[in-house]
């Protein structure tokens, strides 16, 4: 068993961590110093990527390590080589393993055999640095979070699943507007009240999971690997595109986040993505912020 601290999930850290790397992401590049100096940092992409490769390679630059970009075939897990034997092979030559990947096993099998920290980029199972990005950018555009509410309207994915986590870390009112089949169970719900949701709630009509809410979240129907359902997926999420008429049910000063890409006139109007009340693309720099936070963080920098 490996005694490194990695990130699988969001609920990997305790409250008080989530705080504390949300902290260091907000925190200049100069005062963290380079805890990665003369460190390379293995980034392992079963499923390409523009903003996490991009914000990871230069996260790691910033902290003065040195990003390895490794494509998934080249590595082949499990055709090539064990898993285990990639994570043991590569604590050689790196401080941190990070994997994007199709199947969440594969990081947590990665983790288990590693002796230095591990972070998932993405699975299919959760996204944890950009529920990272997505809190420090509710945190800088509504200050305290706690109280406040947060409505995520679409697919309870990968995506929605650590934002809610997140969201209920930093005791959030969280609901869940999704249509049946694309929502979460009630075990589900209670594991993520467990995490500290001032309240949390599955709503099958969009426009009452927005109204009122302080911040609006949306994701794409149809995410990569999808797109054999693409036509199905659309039938099943008709009325949940958010639109202006949408948002203006939402608190006045709401937020609109999605993070991206984004596929206007699906998921989102181009009035609304476009329009004074977005915040995705210093939802999208703040990739970078979080990131470097969270590499600072599990190097030991507080």
């Amino acid at each position: 068993m490996t005694s490194a601290r990695s990130l699988l999930d969001i609920g990997d850290l305790t409250i008080d961590e989530l705080q504390t790397v949300l902290d260091l992401a907000l925190r200049s590049v100069e005062s963290l110093g380079r805890p990665l100096a003369g460190s390379g940092v293995a980034l392992i992409f079963e499923k390409p990527s523009n903003r996490t490769r991009q914000s990871m390679e230069i996260a790691v630059a910033q902290l003065g390590g040195h990003p390895v970009y490794i494509r998934g075939d080249e590595i082949g897990f499990d055709t090539r080589e064990p898993v285990e034997d990639v994570a043991r092979i590569m604590e050689g030559y790196h401080s941190i393993l990070a994997a994007r990947v199709f199947v969440h096993s594969i990081v947590e099998r990665l983790a288990a055999a590693s002796n230095v920290p591990v972070v998932n980029m993405l699975s299919d199972w959760s996204h944890p640095l950009q529920a990272l990005a997505d809190a420090l950018t509710m945190q800088q555009c509504l200050g305290d979070l706690s109280g406040k509410t947060i409505a995520y309207v679409g697919d309870y994915n990968n995506v929605s699943r650590s934002l809610a986590e997140a969201a209920a870390m930093l005791d959030m009112h969280v609901r869940l507007g999704c249509p049946p089949g694309f929502d979460p169970d009630e075990a589900e719900l209670e594991r993520i009240d467990m995490l500290g949701a001032a309240s949390i709630e599955l709503v099958p009509r969009a426009q009452d999971a927005v109204r009122g809410a302080h911040a609006v979240h949306t994701d794409t129907w149809v995410s990569m690997g999808q797109e054999d359902d693409k036509v199905a997926r659309r039938r099943a999420f008709e009325g949940f595109t958010v639109d202006t008429k949408m948002m203006a049910l939402a608190d006045p000063s709401a937020i609109f986040m999605h993070c991206l890409p984004a596929y206007r006139g699906f998921e989102v109007t181009a009035d609304v993505i476009d329009g004074p009340q977005s915040v995705v693309f210093q939802q999208g720099h703040n990739r970078l912020h979080a990131s470097r936070g969270l590499l600072a963080f599990l190097v030991g920098v507080r």
